[in-house]
């Protein structure tokens, strides 16, 4: 099977095509750091926003992988557990989208994403710990096809008790963030998909939220990485066997 196509970026980086199990595997621990990634993966949507905001375009190459039709060599040469993302540095293979965005973070130059001020930062640690459990509450109702359920809408109404513990901005730490990069790309595939699938729109009565997403939309390094709406839609709609 041919290379997936990439999708189109809104900023000038060309994306290399997608690597399927057709593809021969790039010159692996060559020193090249590489970012191994899947498009409309919303984990690895996670170290790539990370990447493009602390400017590492040319420091960190992207290796797309097409996960539905996925190297074999990815698992038996890159990493062992098959995921997406990974990072090749310094010899090693790294994986876990929330330990990677720190990891990138603290090891590159470029903007800190994580603050110096002691009670954000115990609220950062806080809410990334809480990242994983808030996608489970906001996905299990849509796998299971069952009721919007209480932890669901406790859980939105978490994120949105969250988003106004600082009045410095409108993030949840004020500033612009891990935090926010944890939370962006799972919020931007619940609001399309409660909203066309379960006829819910998850910023109603959250007002910081609503707020959230509007100004987060205008961090580039955000909207780089963002696929069509539509396209997760479909891709969710496939997965989940709704129509």
């Amino acid at each position: 099977m041919a290379a997936a196509a990439a999708p189109r970026s809104s900023g000038k980086e060309a994306l290399p095509a997608a690597l399927g199990s057709a593809s021969e595997p790039p010159r692996l621990f060559d020193g090249t750091t590489r970012l191994y990634i899947c498009y409309f993966c919303p984990f690895a949507q996670r170290a790539w926003i990370t990447r493009n905001f602390k400017g590492l375009q040319d420091k960190i190459e992207l290796v797309g992988i097409d996960l539905q039709d996925k190297p074999a060599w990815y698992k038996e040469k890159v990493y062992e557990q098959g995921t997406v993302p990974s990072l090749e540095h310094n010899g090693k293979i790294m994986g876990e989208s929330l330990d990677l965005i720190k990891y990138i973070d603290s090891h590159f130059e470029g903007p800190a994403l994580l603050p110096e001020d002691p009670e954000k930062r115990q609220f950062a640690d806080e809410l990334i710990a809480y990242a994983n459990a808030f996608t489970k509450a906001l996905y299990s109702p849509l796998i299971s096809k069952a009721d919007l359920s209480a932890e669901t809408v406790a859980a939105l109404d978490k994120i949105e008790a969250a988003l106004s513990k600082f009045g410095d901005g409108p993030f949840f730490l004020g500033q612009f963030s891990l935090v926010d990069i944890a939370y962006v790309t799972i919020i931007e595939r619940i609001q399309i998909y409660y909203s066309h699938i379960r006829k819910y729109e998850i910023t109603n009565g959250r007002p910081n939220l609503e707020k959230f997403i509007e100004e987060i939309n205008r961090i580039e390094a955000y909207t780089q990485t963002k696929n069509d709406p539509l396209y997760l839609l479909d891709l969710a709609k496939t997965h989940l066997k709704v129509a």
